[in-house]
């Protein structure tokens, strides 16, 4: 079987037709010109050493080059081979924390964005796992289903900001509730006979002001559901910034009685989760070693093998025209522009030789 990978890549033959087009308007352009300053008497003398065959046959090496090059470009491939690749590993949902504490300035950039950075990181550090991602604060959202696709969730983990939810406040309950139905709906389904690992990893601040979740967390915990966190902040805490639509500071977020909010971390409530969930809880300490250490933690867990997939694989052949592209632009710059036996003209008067 033959195909080419990247078939879009044709439509640089235009480029051929272009470089042919500005050698004859430009070749004709040069000479009108020329002659009009010159004349038509001195022009001769001083073109004479041109070779115009030689300029053809270099736009010639040229297209040619060029035309291996873009059938190199769209990616020729051959021959055709099917590889079964088996995955194993856990599910996990990250629950991110995106409620407006998450926002306060006492790490770097902001909670929020130090949570960002090291969700993604710890994409990278999980791969063959399925990982899903819910947001919440007030409300729970599912922003991506389960996935083994990194590049998809990193793109849903970048867009996480307060304005990922409906409504502000910190509702574990809510959250655990949401993640267990993000299992229910694209998990492995589960029996007698095969039973899946499934792991919630809740990253925030721990500022929970709704009752009811180390008890569902326990609940989790029956079914086989185990429960990580990741806290985020300092004991010292942070005020939490106001900004405009075009992100510059207004001033701090201010309580019922015009007190500017401090937010400090609440790290007990997420060990406690984290405890009642059968895990464990980090903190996210800049520079720290938490991120390896939740991840050894998930990978000492039973891993599942999930569904296999066929891989179809074929055979580059680029290469080849790559290496003629090669060979025709050595041979258009070793070629001159100038005539062989060509006798300079030395003026009105030639002196002989002594």
């Amino acid at each position: 079987m033959f195909r080419f990978e990247n078939p879009s890549a044709f439509v640089w033959f235009f480029s051929l037709l272009a470089l042919i087009l500005i050698f004859t308007v430009t070749g004709r352009l040069i000479r009108r010109r020329l002659g009009k300053q010159l004349g038509e008497r001195v022009t001769p003398l001083l073109t004479a050493s041109i070779s115009w065959s030689a300029r053809r046959w270099k736009l010639f090496f040229q297209c040619v080059c060029l035309f291996f090059m873009i059938l190199a470009l769209a990616r020729p491939q051959s021959g055709q081979s099917k590889q079964e690749i088996k995955s194993e590993g856990v599910e996990v949902i990250f629950l991110a924390d995106v409620s407006d504490s998450m926002m306060a300035e006492d790490v770097k950039p902001n909670r929020l964005g130090q949570m960002r950075a090291e969700l993604s990181r710890l994409i990278d550090l999980m791969g063959g796992n399925k990982i899903g991602l819910v947001g919440f604060a007030g409300s729970a959202t599912l922003l991506s289903p389960l996935t083994t696709d990194p590049a998809a969730l990193k793109m849903y983990v970048d867009s996480l900001s307060p304005l990922s939810v409906s409504s502000q406040g910190t509702n574990f309950q809510g959250a655990l509730a949401e993640a267990d139905e993000a299992f229910n709906r694209g998990g492995i389904g589960q029996d007698e006979t095969s039973r899946v690992t499934r792991v919630i990893v809740v990253a925030s601040d721990g500022e929970d002001h709704e009752p009811g979740a180390l008890e569902l967390a326990r609940k989790l915990a029956e079914k086989g559901i185990r429960i990580f966190g990741l806290v985020y902040g300092t004991e010292k805490g942070g005020t939490i910034p106001e900004r405009d639509s075009l992100g510059f500071l207004k001033g701090y977020k201010k309580d019922s009685s015009n007190q500017t909010v401090t937010t400090k971390v609440n790290g007990e409530a997420i060990q406690a989760l984290a405890q009642a969930g059968q895990g464990e809880a980090f903190f996210a300490a800049p520079g720290g070693n938490h991120l390896p250490r939740l991840v050894s933690a998930i990978d000492r867990l039973e891993k599942t093998q999930f569904e296999s997939q066929v891989a179809t694989q074929y055979d580059e052949k680029f290469q080849i025209l790559l290496i003629f592209a090669l060979i025709f632009a050595a041979i258009e710059l070793l070629l001159g522009e100038r005539k062989r036996s060509y006798r300079l003209w030395r003026g009105r008067f030639e002196v002989p030789p002594a």
